[in-house]
C-alpha cells in the first residue's frame, strides 16, 4: 500500500472529527437558537422521565415515536458528571453533541471499512461536507440519531438483511422517516421476507414493551399529534403563501401548541389538509414503480438508492412541516447511492449538498428575517424548495430508468 493511500483514512477521520467539533461549537454562536430543541424540550422531557414525572409517549401523548426518548435519556445520564461544573443546560448540550458524534463515528467506521474503496471514501467525504454545510441543525436534533442508524442499515442490507431491518425499524420508532428506507428495501432487496419479518418482530416487541410500561392510546400518539398542525412556513407547499406574506397579503404566526411558525392565510389550511393524502398517493405510486422494476429483474445496487431517495424526498416535499433537520434524511440515501452506484450519484450528491447549504442560510442564519417575510430569505427558501422538487424528480426519473430484464426461461 502506497503512503498516500495509507494516509487517506487519516485524512477522512481528521476531517470527520474537525467538522463535528466546528458544527457543534457553531451551535453556541449562530443566531435563532439552533440548539433550542435539545435544551428546551429534550432535556426537560428526559429529566421528567428520570425523576418520576410524566413520561412522554407513555403517560401522555407525544409528537415523536417512543424510542426517541432513549437517546434523550442517554444524553441526560451522560450529562450528570458535568452538571456541577457547567450547569444543567450546558452539560446536556455537550452530552448530546458527544452522543451524536459517537453514533456518527460508528457509522463512519462502517462506511469506510477496511478496504478503503474509492466509492466509500467519496461517500465519506460527501457526508462530512453535508454536515459542515447544514451546520448545527445536523447535530442538535433527534433526527441526527437516525442518520447513522440508516447508514449502517443500508450498508448491511445485502449481507445482514435481518440486522439491517432491525436497525431501520428501530430508527422508524425514533423518527418515522427511516421507514421509507425500509419500504425501499422491501421492494429492492432479495431478502424481502426476512426484512419484513424482522421489522414486524421489532415493531411487535416495541408495542408489547410500551403496553407493559402502561401506554395504550398513547402508542400511536405521534401520528394523531400531527393531524392538527397547520402549514409550516418552511414547507414546500407554503412557498406561494410566503411570497404573499412578503407583500402583506398573508401572515406568519406562532403556534404555542406545537412550537412552530405557521402560515395564516386564506387557503393555507386547505393546502395543509390535502398534503398528507397526496403524500400517501405519491409514496404508493413510487413504490409501485419500484416494485415493477424489481419484478422485472432490476438489480439492488441500481434500484435501491434512487428508490430510497425518491421515497424520502416525497416525505419532505409533500409534508406540511418543513423543518430544516429534514435535510438530514437525504444524506443516507445519497451515501448509499455513492457506495453502490457512484457513477450515477453525482447529480443527487450535488443537489443534497446545495440543499444543506441553502437550508443553513435560511435556518438559523436568516431565520429572524424570514419571520419578517423579508425578500432575501424568502427567495433563498424558495430556491431550496424548488431544488427539493428537483431532487424528487431526479430520484423518480432514476427509478424509471433503472434497467430491468425479465429472467430468461428455457423452452422445450
Amino acid at each position: 500500500m502506497s503512503r498516500s493511500r495509507a494516509m487517506r483514512p487519516l485524512a477522512l477521520w481528521s476531517a470527520f472529527v474537525l467538522v463535528h467539533v466546528v458544527v457543534a461549537v457553531a451551535g453556541w454562536f449562530y443566531p435563532s437558537q439552533p440548539m433550542g430543541d435539545v435544551v428546551l424540550v429534550y432535556e426537560p422531557w428526559s429529566s421528567a422521565a428520570l425523576s418520576g414525572g410524566p413520561i412522554v409517549g407513555i403517560t401522555e401523548t407525544w409528537v415523536y415515536p417512543q424510542l426517541a426518548l432513549v437517546p434523550m435519556l442517554l444524553a441526560k445520564i451522560l450529562s450528570v458528571p458535568l452538571i456541577t461544573v457547567l450547569g444543567v443546560s450546558e452539560a446536556y448540550l455537550i452530552a448530546w453533541a458527544v452522543l451524536v458524534t459517537v453514533f456518527d463515528a460508528i457509522a463512519f467506521a462502517a462506511l469506510i471499512g477496511r478496504s478503503h474503496s474509492q466509492p466509500r471514501e467519496t461517500a465519506a467525504w460527501f457526508w462530512t461536507a453535508a454536515l459542515l454545510l447544514l451546520g448545527p441543525i445536523a447535530l442538535y436534533r433527534i433526527d441526527a440519531i437516525t442518520v447513522p442508524l440508516a447508514v449502517i442499515a443500508g450498508l448491511w442490507l445485502t449481507r445482514r438483511p435481518a440486522a439491517a431491518a432491525a436497525l431501520l425499524a428501530i430508527g422508524a420508532w425514533i423518527k418515522i422517516w427511516p421507514g421509507a428506507l425500509l419500504l425501499a428495501a422491501l421492494v429492492a432487496a432479495r431478502s424481502r421476507m426476512r426484512i419484513l419479518l424482522t421489522a414486524a418482530a421489532v415493531t411487535a416487541g416495541v408495542v408489547a414493551l410500551l403496553f407493559l410500561l402502561g401506554a395504550d392510546t398513547e402508542i400511536l400518539g405521534f401520528l394523531t399529534q400531527q393531524t392538527g398542525r397547520g402549514l409550516q412556513i418552511e414547507a414546500v407547499a407554503a412557498t406561494p403563501f410566503l411570497w404573499l406574506a412578503a407583500v402583506g397579503s398573508a401572515r406568519i404566526e406562532y403556534s404555542f401548541e406545537i412550537l412552530t411558525f405557521q402560515i395564516d392565510a386564506q387557503g393555507a389550511d386547505a393546502v395543509g389538509a390535502a398534503l398528507t393524502p397526496l403524500m400517501a398517493v405519491l409514496v404508493v405510486v413510487v413504490t409501485v414503480v419500484g416494485a415493477v422494476k424489481a419484478m422485472r429483474g432490476a438489480s439492488f445496487p441500481r434500484l435501491f438508492p434512487p428508490l430510497a431517495l425518491s421515497l424520502v424526498t416525497a416525505l419532505i416535499v409533500m409534508n406540511k412541516v418543513g423543518s430544516p433537520q429534514f435535510q438530514t434524511w437525504l444524506i443516507p440515501p445519497v451515501i448509499l447511492w455513492l457506495v453502490l452506484d457512484r457513477a450515477r450519484a453525482a447529480v443527487p450528491a450535488v443537489l443534497v449538498l446545495t440543499l444543506c447549504a441553502l437550508t443553513c442560510l435560511v435556518y438559523p442564519l436568516n431565520y429572524d428575517a424570514l419571520l419578517r417575510a423579508e425578500m432575501l430569505p424568502v427567495a433563498i427558501l424558495t430556491l431550496r424548495n424548488i431544488l427539493l422538487v428537483v431532487a424528487l424528480v431526479v430520484g423518480i426519473r432514476a427509478v424509471v430508468r433503472v434497467p430491468a430484464h425479465r429472467p430468461s426461461t428455457n423452452r422445450e
